[in-house]
């Protein structure tokens, strides 16, 4: 059986599923609760100078028939006295000496970083997680993301804590920045052991239609919160990647966060160059127990490419991930409709029509509502297959068998890149378009 125990920068876990920071991670009731469902570690709610939060709290975005495909929330740190989490943090260890217990801290003054991480030693935690990404609340009072947001701030608070601490420190990052790796950058400086993100981006929610105030309301008004959830993994894996990519960061170890749902996100996070994994919104929406399937489907997956530990395969996507200007011009794909799976729906007809490169006609029969692929004007641009609702009645057919690649960088060395507004190179000259007069063939009386 693969073995799924992780040494993240010197923090053993039995497994690399870790609860993120966060109101799953309020108490030790909580902690615990979770460690007996099956995860590994639990980066604690972040510890300070207690807050009093508002009510309410928390936003989603519903996409059909999915509730929380995004969330959002404007709640901050801990509000409870930091005397009783650390009680608790000691009590967890001592039921769980196996399992990571992180203390996630955000404070102000070098005093209060030396004197706060005196004390989440002392109660047993094995690693720290320095807060500098809370786009909310606390980055009006110089913490959180106006940290994360400041290179040379964040390189300095991570020299003070290095110097304090005897366990391994975590510098959670802001997706809030225009590059991410200038933060990343910042933490490798300052000594930092590992680094994780992403933490919420900035935002609003929607507003309310009879209050005029952004969700979620508090007595009328409303503010930005943290977006989280799975609409914000794909930005999560971009920084991961362009951390685990960067030649003065990628040796620091990376715990991924970000719309990590089930064992396929952690797989995806892992092949792009994280080593541990925390987990947040979901288990606010569906509870601990989600871990069970998570660690059952990378165990599953692990045996079946042969992999017997998670570093086995850490990064392996990196290769395959290039700039554009690599891309291989050349390759074609076409795509092809299965008459036998098709419903007759036409949304790849209208999407194609209306959203991308008029490469596909209906058929002027009424026997048949199966649209039909226009070869010569299909730049196999993926948009059909994508809007179609049955899996795999259009398909992409590789079309550029025996053509030699070529890439933009390749064609730029050798002078063959359009350089005027009307270049006989440009790669769309002679593609057919509609008479702009065609459109009014679809104009109806009860529009116009």
């Amino acid at each position: 059986m693969p073995d799924l125990s992780i040494n993240f920068a010197g923090i053993k876990a039995p497994n690399p599923f870790w609860l993120a920071s966060g109101p799953p991670t309020n108490s030790g009731y909580q902690v615990m609760k979770a460690f007996d469902a099956g995860w590994g570690g639990a980066v604690w709610k972040t510890l300070g100078i207690p807050v009093v939060n508002v009510s309410s709290r928390y936003g989603s975005i519903n996409y059909r028939d999915t509730r929380m495909a995004g969330f959002n929330n404007i709640e901050l740190i801990t509000d409870r006295p930091l005397a009783d989490n650390l009680r608790e943090i000691e009590e967890v260890k001592k039921y769980f000496p196996h399992h990571a217990v992180i203390a996630s801290l955000m404070v102000e003054s070098k005093a209060e970083w030396e004197q706060i991480i005196r004390d989440v030693e002392n109660a047993g935690a094995d690693g720290i997680e320095l807060n500098f990404g809370c786009p909310h609340g606390m980055c009006e009072r110089g913490m959180g993301s106006a940290v994360g947001q400041e290179p040379a701030v964040l390189e300095t608070i991570v020299q003070w804590v290095m110097a304090a601490a005897k366990v391994p420190v975590i510098t959670k990052l802001t997706p809030n920045i225009s590059h991410i790796v200038d933060p990343g950058l910042a933490a490798a400086r300052g000594g930092s052991d590992a680094v994780s993100l992403i933490n919420t981006i900035k935002s609003i929610m929607g507003i309310d239609l009879n209050t005029y105030a952004p969700y979620p309301l508090v007595d009328g008004k409303g503010t930005n919160g943290g977006y989280c959830g799975p609409a914000v993994k794909p930005i999560a894996l971009e920084m991961v990647k362009e951390l685990a990519q960067h030649v003065e960061i990628k040796h620091m170890p990376i715990s991924g966060i970000g719309g990590i749902e089930n064992w396929r996100d952690a797989v995806e996070f892992i092949l792009l160059g994280a080593s541990s994994l925390q987990v947040c919104t979901a288990v606010m929406h569906y509870g601990f127990g989600i871990v069970r399937e998570m660690k059952v489907g990378l165990t599953e997956f692990m045996a079946q490419k042969g992999y017997e530990r998670i570093d086995d395969f850490v990064g392996l996507a990196l290769p395959n991930v290039t700039e554009w200007k690599h891309l291989n011009l050349n390759y074609q794909v076409v795509a092809r409709i299965d008459a036998d799976k098709c419903i007759g729906c036409q949304l790849c007809y209208v999407a194609c029509d209306d959203g991308a490169h008029q490469a596909i006609r209906l058929l002027e029969s009424a026997d048949s509502r199966v649209p039909e692929i226009i070869d010569e004007n299909c730049v196999g641009c993926n948009l059909c297959a994508l809007v179609c609702p049955v899996e795999e009645c259009i398909t992409m057919e590789r079309r550029d068998h025996g053509v030699a690649p070529v890439s933009w960088d390749q064609l730029a060395e050798a002078n063959k890149v359009p350089t005027t507004f009307d270049d006989d190179l440009a790669g769309g000259k002679g593609h057919h378009v509609p008479n702009p007069t065609e459109a009014f063939k679809f104009r109806t009386d009860d529009v116009f």
